[in-house]
């Protein structure tokens, strides 16, 4: 059987900016979350509930950074490109929650949230 590489070394661009990804990548494997539905007798089927499309990940803050990007888009396209080999590109993006920069290692920890997560 041939070594397989599944983790490791990850790619993450935003509008063709390529992120120096420092670790934590973090992409939603499903599109729908399912829960049952319960009656008095027990589970009586499912529903389903649309997950919001995300990409996470820790990354260098360098001097060539993206701020101001990151700071006004609000339609860009996010690929991430996981070590094996699989891709998921999250289309009408923009920069959730109020990420902070961490001076003692240089990094940030960044969440997109979009329209559209796809896998491909």
């Amino acid at each position: 059987m041939a070594n397989k590489r599944v983790a490791g070394i990850c790619y993450v661009k935003a509008d063709g900016e390529q992120f120096d990804v420092s670790g934590g990548l973090e992409v939603p494997l499903i599109d729908v979350k399912r829960e049952a539905v319960m009656s008095v007798t027990g589970p009586a089927g499912y529903k389903e509930t649309a997950v919001e499309p995300f990409i996470k990940l820790s990354a260098v803050v360098g001097a060539s950074f993206p701020i101001e990007t990151l700071q006004s888009a609000t339609d860009m396209t996010v690929t991430a490109e996981l070590p094996n080999g699989m891709v998921y590109t999250l289309s009408g993006a923009y920069i959730k929650g109020e990420p902070a920069l961490k001076a003692d290692d240089g990094t940030v920890d960044l969440e997109f949230g979009g329209i559209r997560g796809q896998w491909q």
